[in-house]
Parts: structure tokens; C-alpha cells; sequence
């Protein structure tokens, strides 16, 4: 019938669902389900399930709480400020309104807290390395960014490969558009850490240091936060931690406690903290595993890594290092081997292959002694000590636990089955071909075009690239793996390079052999070698080089050819500053 509303088929129509209400007041009784930030701290209380009947369709868009309004608990009076992120009314079953994050769901309770990104900073680098196959001269100069954060005491950690060879220093908070100028105050090398300060009070003010966490265990959630490649603004990543054990640190070519985690750790992460879910800082991440068998393997320098680089700084006024035992030593895992070393069944250890000449342990300790504990832990046959539950780690961690001139009780057994205890006192190993020049500038000495320098890992690198450890000849790469300095100070002296003149001729093609005496007296180092040749009166001068090869020069010829040497190719000294002292 026209003008009768007819009934269309199908379900009945439900009614208006009661409007979603404005903001709540303050005085409202029902809010009890909240979502409130103190802090940096989220507490989340999810709704309580029902078994009501979801509503179909599209869902509506719930209004914004708008940021600074206040909401009281009625459980407990407090009143509570809505911070950043901002957060939206949704509709409970009831008709009651609570609160939701708009940048999250929550499934079931929980307190989170969110890392204190604004005390990470943006580091900003301008290197000038060494030119180590020329050098009396610098490579041309380059820029680089990296990550770092403020801790307590008006200072900033960041990675040591990310203000190497430093010109100039630069940091930059989230947020802001000004790059303050920092100094640095100390380099680790060896654990590949950076502490900086900045001068001007503008730089801290609203920044809050980061807070250290323990060391995590297995599994642990962990948050890396840096600016990585890719953007400009800072990054957040996460995953969990896979694998705590003794790790080889590239930068320094030691080897210390290092987390694996499976954070994506890119270029320009290095220097960023990681935090834990209770925004503490872990660690700082350092490098990555790129292969093309692996994906997502990160590395974090851990805290206890940290702290001692701190303490270290803190005690000294300066980065000394990380004492190692200088002994190499052998596993004790074939039971033949043990009977013959004279131990009994109940007794575990390492023998020692060889002792560095200049390590205090050589003074006490013996080739084919079996230690067996350090410092009072019992040393397995496999090398490793107790760590946590159920987890055991390398003998070397507890040697790394302990500063420079500590002393360290180390109990042997002898060949003759007698047990002896020695107190012994712990240093920094020096190395006969050393991983780093700790960003002193390279030695050398020039005569008669003879371009004499020391061997060292970043001169290899200059050399061979980075494939030095294949490219290299082998005597050298024999004695980077397995030779001792015999004393502190001796060091390999290369003939680098010869650069051509009437006087050296038929000696062009010598390139990186070792000089092993001159006139019949040992090298010792550099430092020796100028000296001697300086003060030679004999007729002439001569070179026993590596295999078997010998150097002839008139002495007062070489002399006089080296500063026109020196004109032609534009040199400006024939010796490096530190020979002259």
C-alpha cells in the first residue's frame, strides 16, 4: 500500500549503541581499567574478557584523548596525566569507557618500560688516518656517524672504531638541531669503548644518564637504539639474546665477554645502547657476522666489558688495558695426556705450551706446568670455568675480570706431581707485532732512499688490504700468530720500500724484508737502528737483511744522498718525531 512503510526482509535492525562519551572528567566513578605513564614507565591493565556477542562491521573510530588531561584512579585517588604517546577511548562491553595506547594492543598485563631514548646521541666524526706505507704523511680525511649515550657524570660512551684517528668530534641529541663539539677523554682499544664529555652546559641540559643493567641470560629481550644507515632519525631495533660467551673483539684483536644477539645491528648502530625490558642499558653494540650462511647476528659489549673500562678510567685517569695470563696452553681432555702429566683422576686443568719472556708469570711459571685454578675456581680440562647455571665460559674471563698490576693466586701442578701456589702479579700483553698504535702516528727512518719502518697490524692492512693475513709474506704472518717479544721493547724493522736514486740501484725490488742487524749488531727496534747509523764512522754500511740478503752502502755517499733524496719526494724529515727524542 503507497505510503505504508513496508518491512524489509532480513534480521531485525539492532538499536544506536550508546554514544561514546567525551573525555572523562576527573569525578568519574566507573574508570577503573586505565593505561597511565609515570615517567618513562607504562602499566597496563587489560580489560577483563566477556562473552559478549562482537560487534560487526567496520569498527568506528574512537576520539583522541588530547595530551595533558588528567584522570583519577578511583581505586586509589591519584590523579594521573596522559602523556605522549597519545591515547584513545574505546568502549567496553559495559558501556563503560577505558583506555587504550593507540600505538599498540594489549593482550594481558604488563609493565613496560620505554628505554630512555633521549640520552642517546648522535656522534658526528671527522678521522685523519695514517698513511703507513708513506709515513711521514696523512691519507686524505673523511666523515662518519655513529651512535653513543650519556651515563652519569657528564660523559658519553660510544665505540672506539667510531672516533679513531679523531680530527674533531661532534654530538647531537634526539631532537635537535645544534651539534655541540665534544672531547675525548679516553680510548679502549681492546674493548673497543669511547668515553667523551662535552663543555658546554647547553649539551645536558633534559638529559638523563642511562641506568646499567645486569648481565642478561638466555633469551632475554634486548633493544638496540642507534642511528643506523637508512635515515637520519634514530632507530630502533630488537630481538633477543642468544648467546653469551668469550668473543673476538675485530677492532681490538682481543678476545672478552660479548653478547650474540639477533637485533639488526647496521652501520652507524655502533655506539648505541642496548636495553633491556626494564629500560636498563646492556651493552653497546659493536659489530655484526656478515656471511652469506648467517642472517641477523649482532654483538653487544656487554656490561661487566663496560664497567671495567669505566672503574679503569675512573682509577687510573687513563685507558690502561685488560690484563691477560701470558702463557698459551693446551687442553687436557686426552686421559693418556693426564696420566703421563702425573695427575690424578679427581684433578682437572690446562698445560701451558709456552710463557711470554716478558710476563711477569714467566719468573714462576714453566712450559708444561698443568694449571689448575685461578684465583681459586677449578679449572676444567677443556679450559673453561663455571659461570652461571648451567653455563660455562673460558678461563680468560676471569684473567680479564682484573685490572692492570692486580695480583691473581694460581695453583700448578709440576711434573713430579707436586702442587705449588704462586701469587701472581697481572699486566697488558704486549704483542711482538702489535693489533693497534693506540692513534700514535707511525715511526720510520730514511737513508740513502732506504725507507726503514716497523711492522704492525694496521701496516699490513696499508700493505696487503684486508686480506693481509693471506696477502702477507709468511715469516711476518709467522710471527704476528705464534713469536714473544724477547724484551718490552724489541720490534720487527722492515725495509718498506726503496725509493730510486743513482745510489741505490740494483736494490729497488726490496720490499717489506726484515733488517736483522746492522754491521754485525742486532736490531733491536727502530729507535736503535737510527741511532746506530747516525753515529757509524766505519767506511761503510751494512744491511744483513731476512733471507740472506745483504745491503752495501758507502757511508758518507748515503749520508749526502739522502737529503736530495729527501727534496725529490718532497719528505720533510728523514726520521719520525718519536726517533728525534
Amino acid at each position: 500500500m503507497a505510503g505504508v512503510n513496508k518491512r524489509k526482509r532480513g534480521r531485525k535492525p539492532k538499536s544506536d549503541p550508546p554514544s561514546t562519551p567525551d573525555i572523562p572528567t576527573s569525578t568519574s566513578p566507573h574508570i577503573d581499567d586505565i593505561v597511565f605513564s609515570v615517567s618513562n614507565v607504562e602499566l597496563i591493565d587489560p580489560p577483563p574478557s566477556t562473552s559478549h556477542r562482537p560487534r560487526r562491521g567496520r569498527p568506528r573510530k574512537t576520539p583522541l584523548l588530547p595530551e595533558n588531561s588528567k584522570l583519577t584512579n578511583p581505586k586509589n585517588g591519584k590523579t594521573l596525566k596522559v602523556t605522549s604517546p597519545t591515547r584513545r577511548l574505546i568502549d567496553k562491553p559495559n558501556g563503560v569507557p577505558s583506555l587504550i595506547s593507540s600505538e599498540s594492543t594489549i593482550t594481558n598485563a604488563a609493565a613496560r618500560v620505554v628505554p630512555a631514548m633521549d640520552a642517546v646521541v648522535k656522534v658526528f666524526c671527522v678521522h685523519t688516518e695514517p698513511n703507513y706505507s708513506l709515513p711521514w704523511q696523512r691519507k686524505r680525511q673523511y666523515s662518519s656517524s655513529s651512535s653513543g649515550f650519556v651515563i652519569k657524570g657528564r660523559r658519553v660512551l660510544t665505540n672506539a672504531h667510531s672516533v679513531e684517528h679523531y680530527t674533531q668530534v661532534k654530538l647531537k641529541k634526539r631532537g635537535s638541531d645544534t651539534k655541540f663539539v665534544a672531547t675525548v677523554l679516553a680510548i679502549g682499544t681492546e674493548c673497543d669503548i669511547a668515553l667523551l664529555t662535552v663543555d658546554d652546559d647547553e649539551f645536558w641540559e633534559g638529559v638523563s644518564p642511562v641506568e646499567f643493567g645486569d648481565l642478561p641470560t638466555l633469551q632475554d629481550a634486548v633493544t638496540v637504539v642507534g642511528y643506523p644507515i637508512g635515515g637520519d632519525t634514530i632507530s630502533v631495533t630488537s630481538g633477543v639474546v642468544s648467546r653469551i660467551e668469550i668473543l673476538s673483539y675485530v677492532h681490538g684483536s682481543t678476545e672478552l665477554l660479548g653478547l650474540q644477539i639477533d637485533a639488526a645491528i647496521n652501520s652507524g648502530n655502533s655506539g648505541g645502547p642496548a636495553f633491556n625490558d626494564k629500560g636498563n642499558c646492556v651493552g653497546i653494540a659493536f659489530q655484526s657476522l656478515k656471511h652469506e650462511d648467517v642472517e641477523n647476528i649482532g654483538y653487544v659489549i656487554p656490561t661487566p666489558v663496560i664497567t671495567h673500562f669505566i672503574k679503569d678510567y675512573e682509577k687510573n685517569g687513563a685507558y690502561t688495558g685488560f690484563p691477560i695470563l701470558g702463557v698459551e696452553w693446551q687442553k687436557m681432555e686426552n686421559p693418556d695426556l693426564r696420566l703421563s702429566m702425573g695427575m690424578k683422576p679427581y684433578q682437572k686443568g690446562v698445560r701451558i705450551r709456552r710463557i711470554d719472556p716478558t710476563a711477569p708469570e714467566s719468573m714462576m711459571l714453566m712450559p708444561s706446568d698443568v694449571i689448575l685454578s685461578f684465583d681459586g675456581v677449578d679449572i676444567a680440562n677443556d679450559g673453561t670455568v663455571p659461570f652461571r647455571h648451567g653455563e660455562r665460559i673460558g678461563f680468560s674471563y676471569l684473567v680479564s675480570q682484573k685490572y692492570s698490576g692486580d695480583s691473581a693466586a694460581v695453583k700448578v701442578l709440576r711434573r713430579n706431581s707436586e702442587i705449588l701456589n704462586f701469587i701472581i702479579k697481572l699486566a697488558t700483553q704486549m704483542r711482538l707485532i702489535p693489533a693497534h698504535n693506540k692513534g700514535r702516528p707511525p715511526s720510520y727512518y730514511i737513508i740513502a732512499g732506504f725507507v726503514f719502518t716497523t711492522v704492525s697490524v694496521p701496516y699490513l692492512r696499508s700493505e696487503y688490504g684486508k686480506d693481509y693475513e693471506y696477502e702477507a709474506p709468511v715469516k711476518l704472518l709467522d710471527k704476528l700468530l705464534h713469536e714473544f717479544r724477547q724484551s718490552p721493547d724489541e720490534q720487527i724493522v722492515v725495509v718498506s720500500q726503496v725509493l730510486v736514486a743513482d745510489i741505490n740501484i740494483g736494490y729497488e725490488e726490496i720490499v717489506n724484508t726484515q733488517v736483522l742487524a746492522f754491521n754485525g749488531e742486532r736490531v733491536k727496534n727502530l729507535k736503535s737502528l737510527a741511532s746506530m747509523v747516525e753515529k757509524c764512522s766505519d767506511e761503510f754500511l751494512k744491511f744483513d737483511l731476512e733471507y740472506q740478503q745483504v745491503v752495501v752502502l758507502q757511508t758518507k755517499t748515503a749520508k749526502s744522498a739522502t737529503s736530495d733524496i729527501l727534496t725529490t719526494h718532497c719528505i720533510p724529515s728523514a726520521m719520525s718525531e718519536d726517533l728525534r727524542t
